[in-house]
This record gives structure tokens, C-alpha cells and sequence, in this order.
């Protein structure tokens, strides 16, 4: 069997960018391997995993470009791909630790295991339970009190304490030191499965062989190391990725800006930008690349360029990256993926913006190298959509100037074909003979006069998508 791996997300809200990383890391190792990438829903949070978080993560990973091979809509033949749909798997394999007594029963409160907890620590203990001192509440009315309710037992497993080792694929030998921890819960009474019981459990018969996960987990990796031993089952490869910190050196949250995949697709960056951006987070181009498209990311991802060192999440350089894919990004489909920002704004309905839609493509075209967020572009597009009003003393007018505008007025009058190329002979037959005639004093008073500022797109992008009848009526204000 070859490569499998997963990306294994809570259903608990949005796609958070170091989620983000990790999956696209797993595709990567996939693709490049040849292997498949398996989508696993980790729901055995009942309180806080929704089906809308679902669809959302969901959603947010295809429109990244990260798609699968399994999953929940894509049966393998290893699923279900739930962890709710295999809860009757997860109690089959604690009856088997049970009867092969690397796990018991404990018929115990959770507040009381709370209270033991702070015994522990008040006596200047680690809190690490052990049978001996869990077993002291199965008296036989304590268990006769959980039938009578309906209630189960919380069921833990028999920590074998000792030291344990793996190779990392990322941060190399890691030790477990003994005395690391105690025994710990595999059911709770409710029959749900911990998180690293589950996991233990989907890995194995999902045949995954990579485990590429964010190194906030590698404490998790000891007790999931001792359940693999207990059942006797090969353990997966191990690779950590570093945390990705903000630029204070913490763990990045929604203190430093936005920090889901949802949050940046709001406001207008591009799924090839989040995509090469994340991807250099933590891991480097053999030659130093940094614009690279998702074919280049999988023809020359491997983990060993993967480095063991935190990640600086830098927000200035994602955003001048989205910059750069909005710049060189196929005008069609920036014009598309554009249409919500532009008709929420309110410049203009869906149908206008449709039946415009070849104007739309020019306009955005003259104003996408002023932007770095597609959030930006209606405040751009304004220009053509204002009747802006400007103060007489904001232009430089001379008689000279004025002769001029009025020539030009005539000239674009009689212009049989508004095209850019007309347009453009049309300025030159006019500014012909007038060598007195400041160009810059010429063209900066024409953008006044047709925008009321001074900066903005070219001119001749200006004047072409205005109109014929707008630019004529403008000038007539002036020269009349």
C-alpha cells in the first residue's frame, strides 16, 4: 500500500490558516508521493461541532484547491469518515483492551475526579491517576447506582510507564521520559471516545502512514504511541510542523488580524495566493522560489525542507502576494470572482453587471495594479461611476488650455469608433501644432475635469470606459 494520509478537522467553526497549512501539507506529501489524501470529520464533540462548521471547512478547502480522494463524500472503502458514524467500532476496541486488562472500568463522577485532581496537586503531586487509587470508587453500590440510571462507566487505559521514542520525520528523535503521565480515559460515560483514542483508532484502519500534524500535538503522540504498542498494531510515521507565530512571537490568534480562510476569502484574496503563501510557511522552494503555482508546489514539496523552527506569520507579505496574483491573474475570471464585491458595494446589480460584463472586465483591468485586496476595488471603480464636482481653482486653465480642450471636444465629437486606438489618434491630432501646450498641464487638468482627482487609472482607460457621451458633456462644461 502507498501513501495515505489525512487531515483531520473538528467541525467547531472555520478553517483557521495553521488547520489550512496542515491540510495543504498533507495534499502536498500526497500528490507528490503518488498517495491519497484522505478528509476525516473529527465530530465526537457534541456541544460544539455543527453541520454548518462542517460545510464550512468544507467549503473553504475546495475553494483553496485542496480536494481529496476519501472522505465524506468520496467513500474509499475505509469509512465511515465521521468519527460519530464509528462510535460502535471505538467500543469494540475498549472491549478488547478490557478483556487483554490494558483498560478498566471506573464508575466515578467527573466532579469527583475533579476533586481528586486537586488533592493530588495540593499535596505537591502530578495529577496522574493510576487503577489503584480509580478503582476505590467501583464499590458494588456505586456501580448498582450507574444501572439503575443508565449511566456507564468512564473507561480508562493502563499506562505501561516507561520511556518511549520516536522518529520524527520533522524534528528528528523525540523521548518521552518516564513519569510523563498517568492513566488516561479512552470512553467517557456518555460513549464517546478522547481524541486520542479515536485517532489512535481511524489511523489504524483507515491505513494511514503519515501522520503530518502541527507540533501543538506532540504531546498527544505519547499516549497514542502507548495505544499502538497495546494493540499491537504498527504505528504511522510521525511528522510535526512548528506552530506558526504572529509577529510577537505568540501562537497566532484572532489577536493579530484575521485569522481564518473565510475572514481572507471575504475580503478579496485569491485562492492561488492564500495557497503559495501558506505553503512557504514553514517549508522551502529547492531554489529559493517564492511564486509558485499549486503544480510547482507538488512537483517539489518533500518533507524534508519541511524546517523544525516556528513560522512568522507575516501579513504584510501575504497581502503583497495577493497583490501580485490579483496583477497577473486572468481578467475573465478576476472579473467573475470580482462580481460580489463589486455588486455589494452597491455601484451596481447583478443584472447591470452582467449585461456589462465585458466593460467590467476593462474597468477592473485599469485598476488592479492600485490594489492588494479585492475588497479595494469598488472604492477604485468609483471613478467611473461618480459625477464628482471639483473647485475651479483645482485646474490650471489658460486661454491657450482652453482652445485646446475645445479642439479636442470637436475632434471627439466626430470620432466614428470609440475605441482606445481613436482615442489615442484623436490626442495627437489635437496636441498637433500646439508645442507651447504644457503636456503634463494638459493631461492632469483633463483628469480633473473628468474624475476631480488628480491620481487614478490612465487617462485613456478614463476617457474610453466614461463614454463618448459623459467625456463630451464634461468637456462641454469647460470650453462652453
Amino acid at each position: 500500500m502507498g501513501v495515505r494520509v489525512r487531515f483531520a478537522p473538528s467541525p467547531t467553526g472555520y478553517l483557521h490558516v495553521g488547520g489550512a497549512r496542515t491540510a495543504l501539507f498533507n495534499f502536498l506529501f500526497a500528490k507528490n508521493q503518488g498517495g491519497t489524501f484522505v478528509l476525516r470529520i473529527e465530530d465526537t464533540d457534541l456541544e460544539r461541532s455543527t453541520k454548518e462548521s462542517e460545510m464550512a471547512l468544507i467549503d473553504s478547502l475546495k475553494w483553496l484547491g485542496i480536494t481529496w480522494d476519501e472522505g465524506p463524500d468520496v467513500d474509499g472503502g475505509y469509512g465511515p469518515y465521521r468519527q460519530s458514524e464509528r462510535l460502535n467500532l471505538y467500543r469494540e476496541i475498549t472491549e478488547q483492551l478490557i478483556k487483554k486488562d490494558r483498560a478498566y472500568e471506573v464508575y466515578v463522577h467527573p466532579e469527583e475526579l475533579e476533586e481528586l485532581r486537586e488533592k493530588l496537586q495540593s499535596e505537591g503531586r502530578l495529577p496522574h491517576y493510576n487503577r489503584e487509587m480509580l478503582e476505590k470508587f467501583n464499590t458494588k453500590k456505586r456501580i448498582e447506582e450507574f444501572k439503575n440510571n443508565g449511566k456507564n462507566p468512564v473507561v480508562f487505559f493502563v499506562f505501561n510507564d516507561k520511556e518511549y521514542e520516536i522518529n520524527d520525520l520533522i524534528k528528528g528523535k523525540v523521548t518521552f521520559r518516564k513519569g510523563a503521565i498517568g492513566d488516561f480515559v479512552l470512553l467517557r460515560s456518555n460513549g464517546i471516545p478522547t481524541y486520542n483514542f479515536a485517532c489512535v483508532i481511524d489511523d489504524h484502519f483507515m491505513h494511514i502512514t503519515h501522520v503530518i500534524r502541527g507540533d501543538d500535538h506532540l504531546s498527544n503522540t505519547l499516549r497514542q504511541v502507548a495505544l499502538y504498542e497495546a494493540l499491537g498494531w504498527e504505528m504511522p510515521n510521525f511528522a510535526h510542523v512548528s506552530m506558526i507565530l504572529g509577529p510577537d512571537g505568540k501562537k497566532l490568534s484572532k489577536r493579530h488580524g484575521v485569522s481564518s480562510v473565510e475572514g481572507y476569502r471575504s475580503k478579496g484574496y485569491l485562492p492561488e495566493a492564500m495557497i503559495n503563501y501558506l505553503a512557504l510557511l514553514g517549508w522551502s522552494h529547492p531554489e529559493g522560489k517564492e511564486i509558485l503555482s499549486l503544480e510547482e508546489l507538488i512537483t517539489s514539496f518533500s518533507l524534508d525542507r519541511v524546517s523544525s523552527n516556528p513560522a512568522i506569520y507575516d501579513e504584510n507579505k501575504l497581502k503583497w502576494m495577493n497583490g501580485y496574483y490579483i496583477r497577473n491573474y486572468d481578467i475573465e475570471k478576476l472579473t467573475r470572482i470580482s462580481k460580489k464585491f463589486i455588486v455589494n458595494s452597491g455601484l451596481c446589480d447583478e443584472e447591470e453587471f452582467d449585461d456589462k460584463f465585458e466593460w467590467f472586465e476593462e474597468a477592473i483591468n485599469s485598476v488592479r495594479n492600485g490594489i492588494d485586496e479585492l475588497i479595494e476595488l469598488p472604492e477604485k471603480l468609483k471613478v467611473y461611476f461618480e459625477n464628482p464636482k471639483f473647485i475651479s481653482t483645482e485646474l490650471n486653465l489658460s486661454p491657450e488650455l482652453i482652445e485646446v480642450y475645445s479642439k479636442l471636444l470637436d475632434n471627439l465629437e466626430k470620432a466614428e469608433r470609440w475605441n482606445k486606438n481613436e482615442i489615442l489618434n484623436i490626442f495627437r491630432k489635437t496636441l498637433k501644432g500646439h508645442k507651447k501646450i504644457s503636456r503634463k498641464d494638459f493631461y492632469m487638468n483633463l483628469r480633473i475635469i473628468l474624475t476631480g482627482k488628480t491620481e487614478g487609472p490612465e487617462l485613456l482607460d478614463i476617457i474610453y470606459l466614461l463614454g463618448k457621451e459623459r467625456v463630451l458633456a464634461k468637456l462641454s462644461d469647460i470650453v462652453k
